[in-house]
């Protein structure tokens, strides 16, 4: 029987969305922990994979529940065991790999399109119909990574997917369902005001690039399983 996934969510309304159903799927029980709550596995040689979810707080606040991650990842990395980490989850993995994390020039709150380099192609995006993929988007922190990492996919702006060994960084939001976008323009609402976002835009592009959005992460999770062999 397949261990389990490990999956830490450090606010409620960042879950795993559609990652979820594709790990059930496929029989894999999954072990949830409140970060802000609960301890932090630190043996990730249990589970089948880790999975480090997103959050509105920043690496260099350095909280204790962010340090416990990092230094899980840092674990993950010498074990080889796989790693997922989405936004936040990327940017404590950047940390941990001796890559930087700061505030970007920038917030990028929405759909938009990003470029799969040719090492993404052949990795984690792979069967993706389109080199420029547009997705959803929600983070206003990037990265300085590490000359180990290996870039998977870009913006004009900031990396926006890597890998380094066992772990793997995606900084937009594959998992995101049309329910889970409508919970996060009402969380995230002093947010969306001071950044002028305009939640009917977002709604309506959803409604357009929900669907194929849902095929790019189902072709990543089954990426992610194969390459780690789950």
């Amino acid at each position: 029987m397949a261990k389990p996934v490990l999956c830490l969510q450090n606010i409620p309304c960042e879950t795993l969305g559609s990652f979820e159903e594709l790990f059930l799927n496929d029989g894999f029980d999954i072990k949830k922990v409140n970060t802000r709550k609960h301890r932090i596995p630190q043996d990730p040689t249990q589970y089948s994979a880790t999975v480090i979810l997103g959050g509105p707080m920043s690496v260099y606040e350095n909280s204790a529940f962010i340090q416990e991650q990092i230094r899980l990842a840092q674990i993950s990395s010498k074990k080889k065991t796989p790693l997922l980490g989405i936004c936040l989850g990327s940017q404590i993995i950047a940390q941990s790999s001796g890559g930087t994390v700061f505030k970007g020039p920038r917030k990028e709150i929405g759909w938009h399109d990003v470029v799969i380099e040719r090492s993404g192609s052949e990795d984690l995006f792979s069967g993706f119909n389109n080199t420029r993929p547009t997705v959803f988007q929600w983070h206003g922190d990037t990265y300085h990574l590490p000359k180990t990492a290996i870039i998977l996919a870009r913006t004009d702006m900031y990396p926006q997917a890597f890998a380094i060994g066992s772990l793997i960084g995606i900084q937009f939001h594959l998992e995101v369902t049309q329910k889970m976008i409508q919970s996060w323009l009402r969380s995230y609402k002093s947010e969306v005001a001071s950044e002028k976002i305009d939640s009917r835009k977002i709604m309506k592009e959803s409604a357009v690039y929900i669907h194929e959005l849902e095929k790019y992460c189902s072709l990543v999770y089954s990426n992610f399983c194969s390459k780690f062999s789950l």
